[in-house]
């Protein structure tokens, strides 16, 4: 039981003498984490906490092991969600794991409706400065969606043709929350920055040749960034910056209706 009205419906449901004692703590026994084999503790209340359910880290698991997961999730969640799935995995997942969709170039693979309902006003701008960016521009892209999240792409605009980034100005614009994933040198987050009215949430790639030292060097240059308003995730993390872009909207939401 991971959604908030259905909980406080239990409880009412309790206290109102149409649901045994006994029935509701069948139903909320798995409060606190719910034991999978010897191997997994799902968390099902985490989106309670924090907004967001928990999600699967596919590396170093087992296909065996990420497949007995997303069956238990699927049990208490809309959307169950695994990072980092090569194409040989997935494979192997979508004979276990009925109703299993992938998306290649993001490596998520997840169970989820056909259409994602849009459940959050503003959108989160995504961009990045080269193609070979997009496996963590689409994690961040994907996860948002997933999520909940309405999603603007603005792919390959790097500082070596800035003309691709300022024609597409309507972008930055329009969005609430920026997301923006660079390597090489990772310059393109302070020039977004430089433009947007919004907050920017920078996100080093390990691509660039040696002296990036695998996403070190865009990791410090987006650091010691002297444009403000940009916080920094880290190497390759699309999926957090995803989900921080998002608690960023959802506190907006919150203080609107306060």
């Amino acid at each position: 039981m991971t959604d908030e009205k259905a909980l406080q419906s239990l409880l009412n449901s309790v206290a109102n003498g149409n649901v045994t004692p006994d029935a509701a703590f069948s139903q909320l026994k798995d409060l606190a984490y719910e034991p999978v084999d010897e191997f997994a503790k799902i968390d099902h209340h985490r989106s309670l906490r924090t907004g967001f359910p928990e999600v699967i880290w596919g590396l170093d698991k087992t296909p065996e092991q990420i497949a007995r997961i997303m069956e238990v999730m699927r049990l208490k969640s809309q959307v169950v969600m695994a990072t980092r799935i090569t194409l040989e995995v997935y494979a192997i997942l979508q004979s276990r794991v009925k109703g299993l969709r992938y998306y290649e170039a993001a490596r998520i693979c997840a169970i989820a409706p056909p259409t994602i309902e849009v459940r959050y006003s503003g959108t989160i701008g995504i961009l990045s400065a080269g193609t070979a960016d997009l496996p963590v521009a689409e994690e961040a892209a994907v996860t948002a969606e997933l999520f909940g999240f309405e999603v603007q792409r603005l792919w390959d605009v790097g500082v070596a043709g800035i003309h691709r980034l300022l024609s597409n100005r309507h972008v930055i614009e329009s969005a609430a929350v920026l997301i923006v994933v660079a390597g090489m040198e990772g310059a393109l987050p302070s020039v977004v920055a430089g433009l947007a009215d919004s907050p920017v949430i920078a996100v080093p790639t390990s691509i660039g040749y040696g002296a990036s030292f695998g996403g070190l060097a865009p990791l410090l240059t987006m650091l010691n960034s002297c444009a403000a308003g940009i916080g920094v995730v880290n190497i390759d993390n699309g999926f957090g910056a995803a989900v921080l872009a998002g608690q960023i909207l959802r506190s907006a939401e919150k203080l609107r209706m306060a």
